[in-house]
């Protein structure tokens, strides 16, 4: 029979909390760390724990350990995913952490692909809106290519999504802040494949071979309808998935 998990070991739960500032830019790259002790004395664990969870977050490569000085957030090239950006605008009202900046390349209303009509749950061909983006790190480098569509009736009420200009508060945020529809939940699927030619170009991949992860998310409002169906593209270096969990 099904068995309920254990919560996280405590070394894990504060390297998580740290890891979560760093991806969604609340820690900066160059932002110095609390030491063991802080710590320690913070979430009331012992030194060795504290140790462990800075250990953790170096081995993921999101700081680094300086001898004598402390613990430094290094320059992230990983793509911010979703549930981090969704974070930012429910606390500071803004989707991406400084520095980082996304350009629109087109906004528009389109005949709906096939798979585009299965997310959303409309009919093939019907009217959708097709939002581009490419999205820049700290660094200046791309990170990602997306695509977000919504149904077409939310041109009416939500027109800002038809202008080639980036939205704040995400194109979610915006959506629910026009018509009353709460994003409850969402789903993630993930596939490695080989990059389109205007992926190679865009994010600078060098090769035919050249791989890219492929992302597709679906948000779901409180009565279980989509409110927006996105795909992305991450380059290698830039790729996003990271999860911690037991083994039982």
């Amino acid at each position: 029979m099904p068995k309920i998990q254990e919560v996280l070991p405590k070394y894990l739960q504060i390297a998580n909390h740290y890891r979560d500032q760093i991806t969604r830019g609340d820690l900066k790259p160059g932002d110095k760390l609390p030491s063991e002790r802080q710590i320690a004395e913070e979430w009331e664990v012992v030194r060795p724990t504290a140790e462990k969870a800075l250990n953790s977050l170096e081995g993921q490569g999101l700081v680094e350990r300086r001898q004598g000085s402390g613990t430094y957030v290094l320059t992230q090239k990983v793509a911010v995913r979703a549930r981090e950006r969704y974070a930012r605008v429910r606390q500071f009202g803004k989707i991406y952490a400084p520095g980082w900046y996304a350009v629109i390349k087109s906004a528009e209303l389109v005949a709906a692909p096939d798979h585009v009509a299965e997310a959303l749950g409309v009919g093939v061909g019907d009217q959708v809106i097709r939002r581009a983006r490419v999205t820049h790190n700290d660094a200046d480098l791309p990170v990602e290519m997306s695509i977000s569509w919504a149904d077409g009736s939310l041109a009416e009420v939500a027109p800002n999504l038809l202008v080639a200009e980036r939205i704040r508060m995400g194109s979610v945020g915006y959506v629910e802040s026009v018509t009353g529809r709460t994003a409850s939940h969402a789903r993630d699927q993930f596939a490695a494949r080989a990059a389109t030619d205007e992926e190679r170009e865009t994010l600078g991949l060098s090769g035919t071979d050249a791989a890219v992860l492929a992302y597709r998310h679906t948000v779901y409002d409180q009565d279980d309808k989509p409110l927006e169906y996105a795909e992305a593209a991450y380059p290698p270096g830039a790729w996003a998935v990271d999860q911690v969990y037991l083994i039982d």
